[in-house]
């Protein structure tokens, strides 16, 4: 049992069997959601773009690549762990169906399947594999990665899992332009007092951008209720005065 989650180091409840907490497999739970809808993107970005050929400048002593490399890196076939650079030549990273499928395999390898022999005698073994129904392609694989996190959240390779996951959507990302959706909460801070709280989509917590304050959705819908009716009767009473005023 541990105290604190090996991934952002937040408190866990007392007792936790988990390693990761509610936060961060709420973070990767929204990833894994995140990560196909990115592959038409990819998909439209592996071309460079063409035109017509034009006069002057500096020619080219060999045919332009017909793919985009960055774009290849993530979208193409490789191995589920980065290859020994000796030579310091490589770039990019795993491709996303690669590094699925490896953490698919490893958790599966991990998980405790129960098998019932001849004998009727129960014996809990490793799983021999990742049986992805929907087929082993990224949708698929996000989808069976996402079925088994209340497990990973347990085990302690979480923060690896975690923190894999986490660089993938920033190569991802890089390349899409896109970031989460992030919205301004109407409530004032309750510890600040500032209009100052937002919601991330990728994020559990609704957060303060000028003090360390978390709240859950449930407790900030609590502390709205506490606040908004108040700060709605004072804006109102100010705006009567001020039309009394003019």
């Amino acid at each position: 049992m541990n105290d604190i989650c090996i991934s952002c180091f937040g408190r866990l409840p007392a007792g936790s069997p988990r390693t990761g907490c509610e936060a961060c497999q709420y973070s990767v739970h929204t990833w894994l959601r995140e990560l196909p809808r990115h592959l038409v993107l990819l998909q439209d970005m592996l071309r460079p773009d063409t035109g017509p050929a034009r006069r002057g400048g500096v020619g080219r002593a060999h045919a332009p690549i017909p793919v985009r490399l960055e774009v290849l890196d993530l979208t193409g076939p490789g191995h589920p762990v980065p290859w020994s650079d000796a030579h310091g030549d490589q770039t990019g990273g795993v491709p996303i169906t690669p590094l699925l499928y490896g953490w698919a395999r490893y958790l599966a390898s991990d998980f405790p399947a129960v098998r019932t022999d001849a004998h009727g005698t129960v014996h809990i073994e490793r799983c021999d594999g990742a049986r992805v129904r929907t087929g082993a392609d990224v949708p698929g694989l996000c989808q069976w990665l996402d079925a088994y996190l209340p497990y990973a959240a347990t085990r302690p390779w979480w923060d690896d899992l975690h923190e894999q996951l986490e660089q993938l959507l920033h190569r991802v990302r890089r390349l899409t332009h896109t970031r989460p959706v992030t919205r301004t909460k109407d409530a004032p801070c309750p510890t600040c007092s500032a209009w100052s709280l937002v919601e991330r989509e990728d994020e559990l917590h609704i957060t303060c951008t000028i003090c360390p304050v978390r709240l859950t959705p449930e407790q900030y819908a609590e502390h709205r209720a506490q606040v908004m009716p108040a700060l709605a009767a004072l804006a109102l009473r100010i705006g009567t005065a001020q039309q009394a005023a003019a």
